[in-house]
């Protein structure tokens, strides 16, 4: 692998994943709407993923490519902006990949494509611990935009034999910020996580997560689950479960603080081990 493009490398998640490629050796083009002077990239392009000139500059020189970039919420846009221009950018990103040559991309996906997460009226799961064959229930346009997003990867995959993993994320933080604060607020009134299921994947391990994608001997797309395998609430997650979903079936016991995600895909396909848990 000579160099990999990260999209959205100003934000959390690029950051994470261009520090863990600077380590790797990994030579990276960090693609984002501003260049902040301190991303730890070989190249910085600046400009918009949903303009095909602005991508194809971007990709020069490069082999895979890690697309972060999205408007992460309904509340950051219009409904319009949020769908059109999520979806326009992955398709914008993929095509343009593909035209390139490049043979694998990451696309950072989201738990959010269930639609628990933003739906106007709450939505139980169908059944726990929740695993990537659970129905897509989107109800906001975020949600409809990553649930698209894997499908393009999945046509893209198609099209042009490229592989594509679409890495469903959690909340994403750090251990002395971000995960600290939504501890503190799932411990003061838990009904808080119960529509992500209490989930969390520190950034570092994150950025492990879109590595493995990048390395592992993968063909086709993939849509996979990725988090700590526990929870971020201080309570039992069958205690959660029980004041929270009550009379979702469960598939499996989810003793302790076991997130009520099935990760057995996460660790099979990537081998992926989370090693920053929050305790």
């Amino acid at each position: 692998m000579n160099r990999v493009l990260v999209t959205g490398a100003a934000g959390r998640l690029g950051r994470a994943t261009l520090d863990l490629l600077a380590r790797e050796g990994v030579a990276a083009t960090a693609l984002d709407l501003h260049d902040p002077g301190d991303l730890p990239a070989a190249r910085v392009v600046v400009g918009d993923t949903g303009d095909v000139k602005t991508v194809r500059e971007a990709l020069s020189g490069v082999d895979a490519v890690v697309h972060c970039a999205a408007i992460p919420a309904p509340t950051l846009g219009t409904p319009e902006d949020v769908f059109c221009g999520n979806t326009r950018s992955t398709f914008v990103v993929l095509e343009e990949a593909a035209q390139a040559g490049v043979a694998r991309a990451v696309l950072a996906g989201s738990q959010s494509a269930l639609g628990f997460a933003w739906s106007p009226e709450p939505i139980a799961p169908l059944y726990l611990p929740v695993d990537e064959a659970h129905p897509l229930l989107a109800a906001d346009p975020y949600a409809l935009s990553k649930q698209v997003d894997e499908q393009t990867g999945q046509m893209m995959a198609r099209r042009y034999g490229m592989t594509v993993v679409t890495l469903r994320f959690p909340l994403l933080g750090g251990m002395t910020e971000r995960l600290p604060t939504f501890a503190s607020h799932y411990r003061a009134d838990p009904v808080q996580g119960a529509r992500s299921l209490w989930a969390y994947l520190e950034d570092r391990d994150a950025a492990a997560a879109n590595w493995l994608a990048l390395t592992r001997p993968l063909f086709g797309a993939h849509e996979i689950f990725v988090a700590a395998p526990i929870t971020l609430a201080a309570l039992p997650t069958e205690e959660l479960l029980d004041r929270f979903h009550p009379g979702v079936p469960r598939r499996a016991p989810l003793p302790g603080r076991t997130v009520p995600f099935d990760l057995s895909l996460a660790d099979r396909v990537l081998g992926l081990v989370p090693e920053h848990l929050y305790a």
